[in-house]
């Protein structure tokens, strides 16, 4: 008996001092995620990012059959990529929940909280679309203080994520301002990945990561300096750090430079625009200066006339439809001539269903632009998640309806309905999850009459 007691004990100790330091190694090796990306109906994006280099792969399986496992491809993470990884899960069926774990070195890493994907349903010629619902919003700015400006901290509130996460959406898109590039860090490469890590580390953002989907845009603080535009020096590296820690379906259109892309969740099409990288500077006397540039209008009419969506989301990271600007205020409207003919496109076109979403303006609200013989335009603002917030309330936008959200908060955006009667709800909620203002529509009410038509 005390032999046995004396084997069971050599053999504890023997695991202790073979197998828990490449345990805690491998543990202690993730930086940040893992975050899920895009999800197609038989692929799912997944990211993560360690602190050195390592080997990475992810195993999952679905949750009604979890006897069943799959493997993504290892992927080796490297310094010079910030030691990132983007890993495809493409083993998959079509309207399924996946379980998943991440593996670094070949060691499975703990992980306190639910690892979750989903692909998307095959619902066409079947049935109507499904319901979803999606959080958006922007300016996440994450402090840290040797590199921040002197005074009061400029980033607050932080359990707005486990609000977020907490309201349980499909997925999240970032409108921009994503984090925050500092002067220690727009100027170098070292400088630029800082930054990104450092905010994506957040403790309280690894669950909201690790089990709902991610898309993204940026705006100005995550391109560059203040108000950039297609003058940054170094605009050629920001854009190469977005693809690293983002997971979107595809970044730039027709071969171009950029982050435009597109993605479909059931019926809904969102449209994800660059208001960065082709833009003239704000204070340019031009009346032609672009600001999406003609590459990106035309691709973007080309399919807003070719969508059946009900909804058709274009996501820019400033205000489309409030004609405010100056004393630092950057609107669409400084670039009156492009943003006359996008609209008047979509007026000629007879394009439906079109919203704007935006982000930028530390505050939240909506605006709506009433058009003759045409159904109004609308402009979801939804700002800011953590970054300092500026009040809009004494604010002059003519077209706004809703009240000026002058505090930490995120949108969510619901869609139901059955097909050719799909309803949306846009409900703001402040940094503790309670509601703030609630907005409602039907496809119906964005659309031409038939005479007019």
């Amino acid at each position: 008996m005390r032999f046995s007691y004396r084997k069971t004990v050599i053999a504890f100790l023997f695991f202790l001092i073979i197998y828990l330091p490449q345990y805690l190694f491998s543990q202690s090796l993730l930086q940040s995620g893992p975050m899920l990306g895009y999800s197609a109906m038989r692929e799912v994006g997944l990211w993560v990012q360690t602190n050195s280099e390592a080997e990475v792969f992810i195993k999952y399986w679905d949750r009604n059959n979890p006897k069943t496992k799959y493997s993504t491809d290892k992927v080796k993470t490297l310094k010079q990529h910030g030691y990132t990884s983007k890993l495809i899960a493409d083993n998959l069926e079509p309207g399924k929940i996946y379980n998943y774990e991440v593996y670094i070195n070949n060691k499975k890493v703990q992980i306190d909280y639910e690892l979750k994907f989903q692909t998307q349903k095959l619902w066409q010629w079947r049935e109507d679309p499904p319901e979803f619902s999606f959080v958006t919003g922007s300016c996440f700015y994450i402090n840290e203080e040797k590199y921040d400006r002197p005074g009061r901290a400029y980033g607050s509130d932080y359990q707005i994520v486990k609000s977020i996460y907490n309201s349980k959406p499909d997925f999240m898109l970032w409108l921009g301002d994503n984090y925050y590039l500092r002067e220690a860090d727009w100027d170098s490469w070292s400088g630029i990945l800082h930054r990104i890590t450092h905010t994506r580390s957040l403790p309280e953002l690894q669950p909201l990561l690790g089990s709902v989907h991610h898309f993204a845009i940026w705006d100005d603080h995550d391109f560059g300096p203040n108000n950039s535009d297609r003058g940054f020096w170094n605009k050629e590296k920001t854009p190469e750090a977005f693809k690293l820690f983002w997971v979107n379906p595809s970044f730039g259109v027709n071969g171009n430079s950029g982050i435009t892309t597109y993605f479909q969740w059931a019926d809904v099409d969102f449209f994800l625009m660059d208001n960065r990288y082709f833009r003239a500077p704000n204070d340019l006397v031009d009346e032609n200066k672009p600001y999406l540039g003609d590459e990106q209008i035309n691709w973007l009419i080309d399919n807003l006339v070719t969508s059946r969506a009900p909804f058709k989301f274009v996501a820019v990271g400033n205000q489309v439809i409030n004609p405010v600007q100056g004393r630092g205020i950057e609107t669409y409207e400084m670039y009156k001539k492009e943003k006359e003919r996008l609209l008047s496109l979509i007026e000629k076109n007879k394009i439906e269903g079109v919203i704007f979403l935006s982000g930028d303006r530390h505050h939240s609200e909506i605006s709506k632009l009433e058009r003759e013989n045409s159904y109004p335009l609308y402009d979801i603002t939804s700002s800011s998640l953590t970054a300092g917030v500026s009040p809009g309330k004494d604010e002059n936008n003519p077209y706004r309806i809703s009240p000026s959200i002058d505090q930490h908060n995120f949108a969510k955006i619901t869609i139901s309905g059955q097909r050719k009667n799909r309803n949306l709800e846009c409900n703001f909620y402040d940094v503790s999850g309670n509601l703030i203002y609630s907005f409602k529509l039907n496809e119906n009410d964005l659309k031409y009459n038939s005479a007019g038509k």
